[in-house]
């Protein structure tokens, strides 16, 4: 099986993405369209995040209830969007405009990559080690990096959202960040007509 989209992490950014990625199946150019998320490359840092400050999210939220409850929720609404768990990602390559994808216990194939990993050294993953560079909007001192991109898009068809797309770790903005690169994949579907996904009452 050939993945149209793959997301590589499990934390804000990557979760975000994955959410409105699946919601959008009842699109006709979704409709078809498979869709997985490598869950965590490594422990996100919202294991240890504490939240007072996000809109929608009650005071004293816990990062480690969002990340679980995150992955109840992509399944219980979207249950055609395949979890692969416990798998690092070793090296990305593209071959006639496919990417392969090879972790410590499988290979994948896919149209779309989308790197929504955290901005932490070590960078660990074959193949895009040309386009780290230092991250632009983190302190110095924390010695963090970012993948080059241009409005999240690193080449065709490869995208990164959250830091390390060169955001500011903030909840909003790598929620956003994910929304955001979920919002041109589908955009790319929809024969580039600009698209967004809302449910109504």
């Amino acid at each position: 099986m050939i993945f149209d989209a793959l997301i590589i992490g499990g934390g804000v950014s990557g979760m975000q993405c994955a959410l409105i990625l699946g919601s959008a199946k009842n699109k006709h150019f979704a409709a078809h369209k498979k869709i997985g998320i490598i869950i965590h490359q490594r422990a996100s840092h919202l294991e240890n995040a504490l939240f007072n400050n996000v809109l929608g999210l009650a005071p004293k939220t816990l990062g480690k209830d969002i990340l679980t409850e995150g992955k109840e929720q992509l399944t219980t609404l979207y249950p055609h969007v395949s979890h692969i768990n416990n798998e690092k990602v070793l090296s990305i390559r593209k071959i006639d405009g496919i990417y392969t994808i090879e972790t410590t216990k499988n290979s994948y194939q896919s149209k779309i990559i989308v790197i929504a990993l955290n901005y932490s050294k070590p960078f660990s993953i074959n193949g895009l080690n040309k386009y780290i560079i230092p991250h632009k909007k983190a302190n110095p001192e924390k010695d963090r990096i970012q993948l080059n991109n241009e409005n999240h898009l690193i080449q065709k068809g490869l995208y990164c959202c959250g830091t390390i797309a060169g955001l500011r770790s903030q909840f909003a903005i790598a929620a956003g960040s994910g929304a955001s690169v979920a919002t041109d994949i589908l955009t790319l579907w929809n024969d580039h007509t600009p698209t967004k996904v809302h449910d109504k009452v």
